[in-house]
């Protein structure tokens, strides 16, 4: 019995003495948007706030820290910015490398994953952008429609030379799977429909992690361009991060899409997260924010015994390029990348200031959120101008009135970017003018839908703020930043009118998900200057991801009737373009058709909202807004905070 013990004491010895232990980070960019300069295209001026010149710097920072790294890209890298718009412009874009493309090759990256808006140009263009890159691109869960099997390459096994802490070097087998939101098959409908079908998530990544372990893997990644919520698991849900952490031998996750910050307080109150090891279910998991502001990374411990590699430590984090508290730059951008970039930034530039029009006022997007805005206003004319001429001499549809929605995309972005608003002053507009006013390569559809909907619709847009307690004379902000997005705030025009009644809690939740069917902010709600008929049918033009998604009261596939394959971009541009060739340069009427509803307290209240901070914003708002407004600081993240008088109108 002793001889057994002690021989049984030695070979653990022994294992003990033959581990290896390695160190390895994973580096994940995500959800870039083509911003590879740092540099705002519509203002004309370098930023320290985004752009991969200065990821790439906390890039080559990081890889100094440890001996073994990788880079992986996880999608939404090539639309979104002024850069990506030229590049998808060129004549010959079949035979260039995309900016992307080459700022990526030249940091050696390991792998790359799709997003969503990598099917914006669609496939033709996507093919040609990723035959430049000089690392694999894959994709797990897009299935041709034909052979029913993986468009791309699913997955990837990779030997990654790797140094332990004795200073051996060893060969470890790493294993890459990529995914992308199944609903590109309703955003991107025109461009893949008939062509290729998606997968669930979760699902996919049951069928191929297993093959790729029996493969050899020794670890996986997944990357995964899907968000994290705990909802009850669907299948093809969108955001699937906290359920493929569940998936047997995936050993971290980088994660994107909703451009959110993980590990990040807005996760802390879910459940399975440790916000401070940055684990999902026990699984090392990060995302990196947008636009290159932050670089994620997880630092794994391995060990490898007999029964190979195995993680045994893990801690996932973001670094930031700026420091939004003390408003300074944390690193310069990488001069290597910046001069890789030189001529395409130049010849964006040039592209960005071609001249499409004269605007006879300024477009100023300081006060979208609390009034009628000229940004918002001239989107939904252009878009309601189209639709009208589209459904011309169409016997089902060219009798039914036609409205139009759209939502502030740049008022303040998600209260990360003081700069993200538009200001266009009066006079010549441009591509750059265009761009700045509709961000998105968003084509243009319409739904029918009643005015019973139309109501629910914008009862879900009014979420957007929070409930003003007309008893409470402390500090109240308006603006429901953390649980709303603005791409959620419809404004609806086309002889709507309604007012909204902030003191009112709201009646649905940022999904549209009724949560107190006995309230309602949305106050007298007219068409064409008569109470709104909850029965009357209209045609309602808006992009294709709001048509498709189905989120809102009345919309989705089976209320589509028109499905242009033109981009609302280019709708604007051709808009302004003869607008002004007809009448020297557009208009823009304010007639206030949306407002506020005003608040009736004995008490003076203190009602905040945040805005640009910049000089000329102040005079705008001191010129146009509709309540009174009084500037009292700017926060701590760089948004000029106003006293907003919701007790009296101007």
């Amino acid at each position: 019995m002793k001889k057994r013990v002690l021989s049984f004491i030695i070979g653990l010895s022994m294992t003990q003495v033959q581990a290896v232990t390695v160190d390895l980070r994973i580096m994940e960019t995500s959800d870039i948007h083509a911003n590879m300069m740092d540099y705002d295209f519509y203002k004309e001026a370098t930023t320290p706030r985004y752009g991969f010149t200065r990821t790439a710097a906390l890039i080559r920072q990081a890889q100094t820290e440890k001996h073994n790294f990788v880079l992986v890209d996880n999608g939404d890298l090539i639309q979104g910015s002024p850069m990506g718009d030229w590049a998808f412009s060129q004549p010959s874009w079949d035979k260039l490398t995309h900016p992307a493309i080459k700022a990526l090759n030249s940091l050696q990256y390991t792998v790359g994953g799709l997003g969503n808006h990598e099917f914006n140009y669609g496939l033709p263009f996507l093919d040609s952008v990723i035959k430049g890159a000089q690392y694999p691109y894959i994709n797990a869960n897009v299935f041709d429609l034909n052979t029913k099997q993986p468009y791309f390459t699913p997955y990837v096994i990779l030997d990654k030379p790797v140094t332990d802490r004795a200073g051996q070097t060893h060969s470890l087998k790493i294993g890459y799977i990529s995914f992308v939101p199944p609903q590109i098959m309703q955003w991107d409908k025109n461009n893949l429909s008939d062509k290729v079908y998606t997968n669930d998530i979760t699902e996919t990544a049951r069928q191929f992690v297993p093959q790729m372990k029996a493969a050899g893997a020794d670890i996986i990644i997944a990357i995964a361009h899907s968000g994290l919520s705990t909802d009850p698991y669907k299948l093809m849900a969108e955001n699937s991060v906290y359920y493929l952490s569940t998936v047997k031998d995936i050993d971290a996750i980088l994660f994107g899409h909703t451009h959110s910050l993980f590990p990040g307080p807005s996760f802390a109150h879910l459940t399975g997260i440790d916000n401070q090891k940055g684990h999902v279910n026990g699984i090392p998991a990060v995302m990196p924010g947008q636009w290159g502001d932050h670089l994620g990374m997880i630092d794994l411990t391995l060990t490898k015994t007999d029964q190979g590699w195995q993680v045994i430590d893990s801690v996932a984090q973001t670094r930031a390029i700026f420091d939004t508290v003390n408003s300074r730059a944390l690193v310069d951008a990488d001069p290597q990348v910046s001069q890789i970039l030189a001529d395409d930034f130049k010849q964006t530039r040039q592209y960005m200031n071609t001249v499409i029009g004269k605007t006879a006022s300024p477009l100023f997007s300081d006060l979208a959120l609390v009034q009628d805005d000229a940004t918002i206003k001239l989107i939904n004319l252009a878009q309601i101008d189209y639709i009208q001429s589209f459904i011309q001499g169409d016997p089902d549809l060219a009798d039914l009135p036609v409205i139009s929605a759209v939502a502030p995309f740049k008022a303040g972005s998600r209260k990360n970017d003081p700069s993200a608003y538009i200001e266009i002053p009066a006079g010549e507009l441009t591509v750059k003018s265009a761009n700045d006013l509709y961000v998105y390569a968003n084509t243009l559809a319409a739904i029918t839908l009643t005015g019973r909907d139309l109501k629910a619709w914008l009862e879900c847009s009014a979420g957007v703020f929070n409930q003003i307690d007309i008893e409470n004379t402390a500090p109240q902000y308006l603006i429901n930043w953390a649980h709303f997005r603005l791409f959620n705030f419809d404004i609806i025009e086309g002889g709507i009118t309604y007012e909204i009644d902030v003191t009112k809690p709201p009646r649905y939740n940022s999904d549209c998900q009724l949560i107190n069917d006995k309230t309602q902010r949305i106050e007298q709600l007219t068409y064409q200057g008569k109470p709104l008929d909850e029965d009357q049918k209209f045609i309602m033009a808006m992009n294709n991801y709001r048509a498709f998604t189905g989120i809102f009261p009345g919309s989705g596939e089976q209320h589509v009737v028109i499905n242009s394959p033109d981009p609302v971009k280019e709708i604007l541009a051709r808009y302004i373009a003869k607008q002004t060739a007809d009448n020297g340069a557009i208009s823009v009427p304010l007639n206030h058709h949306w407002q506020i509803s005003e608040i009736h307290s004995p008490l003076k209240l203190d009602i905040r909202v945040e805005t640009s901070p910049t000089e000329a914003a102040k005079i705008f708002i001191q010129e146009q807004a509709q309540y009174p407004m009084t500037f009292i600081s700017n926060d701590s993240t760089g948004y000029a905070v106003y006293r907003l008088d919701l007790q009296n109108r101007k």
